[in-house]
């Protein structure tokens, strides 16, 4: 594969433009098969599913985030060699379809009942063969390097395969019955739908006070609406309720046993408002004393909580509401209006009847259904349901065991949390778009489960059941059915499990719990290695991102104006595993200015590369002065510290890390003495070595954070200079490895030492107001590190703008130069002789602030040594390391106290 296959133009244009590279190079990597692994290696593949957005979606930062983060996994373990397969697909989103396509009906005058479901489905199939791949040529912007001769859907013939095989295997296992229980209900969409599809608002409401008489031998109710209904009682117990219109559901009262207001009423029967059913008086711990009155219904068809108060006390369940949000004849006096007029009508009666105590404003959490855009009504209904309780043992054990991890390890405890607590699964919805329920009623109310590759069941009378699966039932099963399961395929053997499920925390829950149960128990094994989790993208105040807010962004208006280099970098180094992120615009400005920065240096480094010299230095490189061992050094200690940090998934800061080694190392320091060195004709050599060499690893270092420009930087560092062995592109090149005997702590304080002098130098002539021209004199007094300073000679001249014969380096001096600045650092002295600029009192005010801010950084120093356990436990280059900084910080305590006691002022 040669160079030229990417279309590079043949010069280097002089600013980096995203929008002439990003396009040609995606294509090029794609038609190259880079993304697709090889076919035989004798390495363990890495394995990512991609979690399948929905296919009628369009690209949000939740997207851009995962396939960040994705992206940057995937692409490092390919330049480490493994066979890498990142498998993209989209999800049916079987509500969220069905919407689209019924918006698309109602705008012809039609609904889908008046089509009928055959032609429903055919519209449907259509609209998503129009639209559906919008959200993957989205996914492409962003550079998604995934294999897409493996691009799955939820509904392909082998993933609905899939799908019949686990309902058949978990129904003749007994783990998947039909039945009555409560469930989310949407009104507007008539349909059950999962918790993930309901969004919680606080809203302001009311809290009502009813009483409700408790019958005695006297208790005769009257005529509701009389005014003189509950006339007849001589005592009532009065409730509190956010849903009265719900009251004629009741089945109970609940005191908490230990409330001593209500413990003689315990076991006795009140009457319910309009309806007069008698219901009892129970104990339960569920009541709270401090809320409300104290007293509260219990209605357990139309609450989870009562629900739950109507297992334990075996309570009777009555559904007051149709399907529409309408109440029916369980109502009494308010059947057919819907739950909210039924709820005013009602407060007017119990007014009216004297049993409408007070109504109270109240703030409460309510849920939204997140497609249909109503209040979700809690809902008994008859659904097709998954015991979870037995999967979920399974997949707490996988964790508990070691076999999967969860990133960040704080996650662990909600997992748990959910999974030891978990209640029966609703897999029903009754919807047209989707897995119909492969189930078959006979005329006499048998059922027939056929396995996935049965026929269909034919003959008189024979019905299948009419509902669909629930959307997050095939995505369970995803990073398996995905791969050939139920089938022995060789993706399955090779793939499976995968390693890393990386998604939102979000979704710890509904999502990637489903899978660790569905793929332990189908598959034997848990589904991946490990989880890691990424938080939520708020925008710059912290704010979720809503239409309501005006907040949202668009991640590809955001790649049209910075590029998708600067949104992933941005997004990727912006936050820490599970933590959410704040997206402030100018970082993403900063983030293309890293992209502007790396190509002005290539460009650079181009200008001054040699065929021959970079010839050998590919196989040795050779460093001839202390910058060249320095670089080489800290080039070395970034990729052992890049390599730390991706091994722990801290992608955020092993981006940053290498950010900040090319800005403020290479660019502003080494480019810098490249410059020096390039005029000694003896030191071009290695310093073009040194240049080459360190910007190409660095390039491929940073390359899965921003693969389009180190791209297509690479191409134009490496043309005409490749050996061969070496790739076509950057995405396959390998990773950078540390050679930690290139690294030398010695010549990083040595270096450190001469920068120290350095930028010292430049910010007194900064504060002292200096003209960036003129150059001045300094006389540097360094004791034992004289030798060094001297080699030194011509970088600080150069860098720190000093007359080169008037800087005077030495071990020792007679008489210190008075009126001058000074710079302490360690044991050296520098002294600036600025006629006529010095202010005395100023020059004193600095020493102060630079003796303390050296007496600040010494007491942090102790007190880490002084930690403890921190000299035992941590590494013994680091600990030595804070002692070195220590004694250099004293040394420099003790000289800045010396010359402050020289000018009279003692501190």
């Amino acid at each position: 594969m040669s160079t030229s296959d990417s279309q590079r133009p043949t010069e280097m244009a002089k600013a980096y433009e995203s929008q002439r590279v990003e396009q040609r190079l995606y294509e090029w990597w794609e038609r190259s098969g880079f993304f697709t692994p090889p076919e035989t290696s004798d390495r363990p593949p890495f394995v990512v599913s991609m979690p399948p957005p929905n296919v009628t979606g369009e690209l949000h930062m939740g997207h851009a985030m995962f396939v960040t983060i994705e992206d940057v996994m995937v692409r490092w373990h390919r330049m480490l060699g493994e066979p890498t397969l990142w498998l993209p697909g989209t999800d049916h989103a079987g509500i969220a379809t069905q919407l689209q396509v019924e918006r698309l009906l109602q705008s012809e005058g039609l609904s889908r009942q008046q089509v009928g479901r055959e032609e429903f489905l055919r519209r449907t199939w259509e609209w998503k063969e129009k639209y559906g791949g919008e959200i993957t040529r989205q996914l492409r912007r962003l550079g998604a390097s995934c294999d897409w001769t493996r691009e799955r859907f939820t509904l392909d013939p082998m993933l609905s395969r899939a799908v019949r095989a686990a309902f058949k295997r978990l129904y003749d296992d007994g783990l998947i019955y039909r039945g009555y229980r409560l469930v989310n209900w949407s009104p507007n969409l008539q349909t059950a739908v999962s918790d993930l599809e309901v969004e919680y608002e606080e809203r302001d409401m009311y809290l009502y006070h009813v009483r409700y008489p408790i019958v005695g031998d006297s208790w005769r109710p009257g005529v509701w609406g009389s005014g003189r209904w509950a006339a007849g009682a001589t005592e009532f117990i009065t409730v509190a309720t956010t849903r009265p219109e719900t009251i004629m559901g009741d089945t109970a009262v609940a005191v908490n046993p230990n409330d001593p207001r209500y413990r003689h009423m315990i076991g006795q029967m009140v009457a319910l408002p309009a309806i007069g059913r008698l219901i009892p008086i129970i104990a339960d711990d569920y009541a709270d004393p401090e809320f409300g009155t104290g007293a509260v219904k219990i209605t357990p068809a139309h609450d989870p909580n009562d629900y739950l108060v109507g297992l334990r006390h075996h309570l009777p369940m009555i559904n007051i509401m149709n399907a529409d949000a309408t109440l029916n004849a369980e109502a009494g006096p308010y059947a057919g209006l819907d739950r909210f007029e039924a709820r005013r009508r009602l407060i007017d009666d119990l007014e009216r009847e004297g049993l409408l105590v007070e109504v109270r404003p109240h703030r409460m959490s309510v849920g939204i259904s997140q497609r249909g855009g109503e209040i979700v009504e809690p809902l008994l209904s008859e659904q097709w349901f998954v015991r979870a309780g037995p999967l979920a043992e399974l997949a707490l054990a996988a964790v508990r065991e070691g076999r999967t991890r969860i990133v960040p390890e704080r996650f662990e405890k909600v997992f748990f949390h959910w999974l030891e607590n978990i209640q029966d699964w609703c897999i029903s919805r009754q919807l047209w778009w989707g897995h119909r329920i492969p189930v078959w009623y006979t005329p006499d109310g048998q059922m027939i489960v056929p396995g996935p590759d049965d026929p269909d069941p034919q003959g008189q009378g024979l019905v299948q059941d009419p509902d669909v699966l629930d959307t997050w039932f095939s995505s369970a099963l995803w990073p398996f059915s995905t791969l050939g399961w139920p089938d022995d395929t060789p993706d399955m053997r090779r793939f499976y499990p995968t390693s890393v499920m990386e998604t939102g925390y979000d979704i710890l829950f509904f999502w990637v719990a489903r899978m660790m149960m569905m793929g332990c128990y189908l598959t034997g094994e848990p589904p991946f290695h490990t989880v890691y989790l990424h938080g939520l993208v708020r925008d710059k105040d912290g704010r979720k991102m809503s239409k309501t807010y005006g907040n949202v962004v668009n991640p590809l208006d955001v790649i049209d104006q910075y590029g998708a280099d600067a949104l992933r970098f941005t997004l990727a180094t912006s936050s820490s595993p599970g933590q959410d992120l704040n997206l402030n615009p100018e970082r993403i400005e900063s983030a293309r200015n890293f992209a502007n920065k790396l190509w002005n240096m290539t460009r650079f480094v181009l200008s001054k590369l040699d065929d021959d010299s970079l010839r050998e230095a590919r196989r040795d490189p050779q460093p001839a002065t202390l910058a060249d061992r320095w670089i080489l050094s800290r080039y070395h200690r970034l990729a052992l510290d890049v390599d730390r940090l991706m091994r722990a998934y801290n992608f955020g800061e092993a981006g940053r890390s290498i950010q900040e080694f090319l800005w403020s190392e290479f660019a502003d320091w080494y480019v810098e003495v490249a410059k020096v060195q390039f005029e000694q004709e003896s030191l071009r050599p290695s310093t073009r070595v040194m240049l080459f060499t360190v910007l190409e690893g660095a390039l491929r270092m940073l390359h899965p954070f921003m693969p389009f420009v180190t791209e297509e930087a690479w191409q134009y560092l490496v043309h005409d200079r490749r050996s061969d062995d070496m790739p076509a592109s950057i995405m396959i090149a390998a990773y950078p490895q540390p050679d930690t005997n290139r690294i030398d702590e010695s010549v990083e304080r040595d270096w450190a030492l001469v920068q120290a002098l350095i930028t010292g130098i430049r910010n007194i002539r900064t504060e002292y107001k200096v003209e960036p021209a003129r150059l001045i004199a300094a006389t540097v007094v360094a004791g034992t590190q004289a030798a060094l300073i001297e080699s030194q000679r011509a970088i600080i001249a150069r860098l720190a703008r000093v007359e080169a014969d008037r800087l005077m380096i030495a071990a020792t001096i007679d008489q210190r130069p008075a009126n001058a600045a000074t710079l302490v650092i360690g044991s050296v002295e520098a002294y600036l002789p600025l006629a006529g600029m010095i202010d005395l009192e100023a020059e004193r005010a600095r020493l102060l602030k630079e003796l303390e801010s050296a007496l600040a950084e010494a007491a942090r120093r102790e007190a880490r040594l002084a930690t403890p356990g921190f000299v035992d436990k941590a590494p013994a280059a680091v600990v030595q390391r804070e002692r070195d900084g220590l004694a250099a910080v004293r040394e420099t305590i003790a000289r800045l106290q010396d010359r402050l006691a020289q000018q009279g002022l003692h501190p």
